[in-house]
């Protein structure tokens, strides 16, 4: 067995596929329409998504512009080589950082939280090669899908 996507309700598709796409550095991976039912698919995510790796499906179900997140759901969570380098992207290009990067409560691992339009929190995580220490990171030779280029 494998995860194969998420699936996120979303009040505006191209205001979604904007922040994943522009703000994450996700690809649109493809999209579907349908009209008997009044909704619309995207999905998103890294290199291509499935197989090699799980992928986001947005669903827009027309006319309703917003829906209640309720208590259940918690994050979704990527991994980034430099948490606070992907922050600083995130805010470059207008997207809401609403934990800054630095080191989870009664551990050494950094992380930050970002919520795109909807509402929904995105967890970054980096990597383990470069865990908080006292204030210092190690590099890393990882791809950063939230890279500033």
């Amino acid at each position: 067995m494998k995860i194969l996507h998420t699936m996120l309700r979303v009040g505006n598709l191209q205001r979604a596929i904007d922040f994943y796409t522009q703000v994450l550095g996700m690809q649109l991976l493809r999209t579907s329409e349908n009209p008997e039912y009044k909704y619309s698919l995207a999905f998103v995510g890294y290199e291509g998504g499935n197989p090699g790796q799980a992928e986001i499906e947005l669903t827009y179900n027309w006319g309703t512009e917003s829906y209640d997140i309720g208590t259940a759901y918690g994050h979704i969570a990527i991994a980034v080589p430099d948490a606070h380098a992907a922050c600083e992207r995130i805010k470059a290009v207008g997207g809401q950082v609403t934990r800054e990067a630095g080191p989870v409560k009664g551990g050494t691992t950094v992380i930050a939280f970002v919520t795109d339009p909807d509402g929904y929190k995105i967890e970054l995580i980096q990597t383990k090669s470069t865990t908080y220490d006292g204030g210092r990171q190690s590099d890393t030779k990882s791809t950063d899908p939230l890279r500033s280029a």
